[in-house]
């Protein structure tokens, strides 16, 4: 099979989101279409009507390309990996682009925070390379229902993702459970608060157009607009998130008056949504 090369897998985001975003670099090791699929993904409400979303065969960075850019990056610096397409997604177990990337990242003392929804960052080949003062680890969950997870996404199953969880929590990683998109309808809070994770990143559902057309949920209480997403009120993420009680909580925003409440009067860290250590 011929693989296709990602060229644009470094990017500095800008606008409303680089505003309000620590850690607004991200380096995808795979783009333009992730195995993954999610129906609520964000990358792919905006690829697939521009027939750039291939979740069949995603490109590939070039591992030349990225030590170029890796290497000019200063020394200290945090980048994003898994930003737009994950980079834990099956076809890293053949090309292994992330897992080389790990490396040359702690070659040249970059940090990274990583962002997936598999439990293969939790294998022992990639926890022997992760470094424990360079690393920040989100793992996603949306459900702890391994049969309803497979509705909506061909991720790894949320069990499996968990156990990842406690493994690298247990080792002594910076490592969080991140509720991402949290649709309480979906998630068992009673399980979710038994299972002795330390700390949770919770992001709210946003939609538009192309992920109302193919998650099929709900939507009547999301009556707020801003940046051509649909957004629920802030009355209703209080409700919602009084029913998490893990120790550590942070929530990542999008709607801008939102965001200014949760930095000024819940976050841990006003000037770090993702709470990293």
């Amino acid at each position: 099979m011929e693989v296709r090369e990602f060229k644009s897998f470094y990017k500095t985001v800008g606008g409303g989101e680089g505003q309000k975003c620590k850690y607004p670099t991200r380096l995808d090791t795979y783009g333009c279409g992730c195995q993954h699929d999610c129906k609520y993904c964000y990358a792919k409400s905006l690829l697939d009507f521009r027939k750039l979303w291939n979740p069949e065969q995603p490109a590939v960075a070039d591992i030349r390309k990225i030590e170029r850019t890796i290497s000019k990056i200063p020394k200290g610096s945090i980048v994003r990996l898994g930003g737009m397409t994950d980079c834990f997604q099956p076809c890293e177990l053949d090309h292994r682009i992330t897992y080389q990337t790990i490396k040359l990242l702690n070659k040249y003392e970059i940090g990274y925070l990583i962002v997936t929804k598999s439990h293969i960052i939790a294998n022992e080949e990639y926890m022997d390379i992760l470094d424990k003062d360079l690393a920040h680890i989100q793992i996603t969950v949306t459900t702890l229902d391994d049969d309803k997870s497979l509705e909506y996404e061909k991720a790894s199953v949320p069990s499996k993702r968990v156990e990842a969880i406690k493994k690298l929590q247990d080792a002594g990683f910076d490592v969080a459970i991140r509720l991402s998109p949290l649709i309480p309808e979906f998630m068992d809070f009673d399980k979710l608060n038994s299972l002795g994770i330390n700390k949770a990143i919770v992001e709210f559902l946003r939609v538009n157009h192309w992920i109302k057309k193919w998650f099929d949920i709900d939507y009547s209480k999301h009556t707020l607009k801003e940046g051509g997403y649909n957004h629920l009120p802030l009355e209703e993420k209080l409700r919602i998130i009084e029913k998490i009680k893990i120790p550590t909580i942070s929530v990542c925003e999008d709607y801008t008056e939102h965001y200014e409440y949760w930095r000024d009067n819940f976050n841990p860290n006003k000037e770090d949504c993702c709470n990293l250590r």
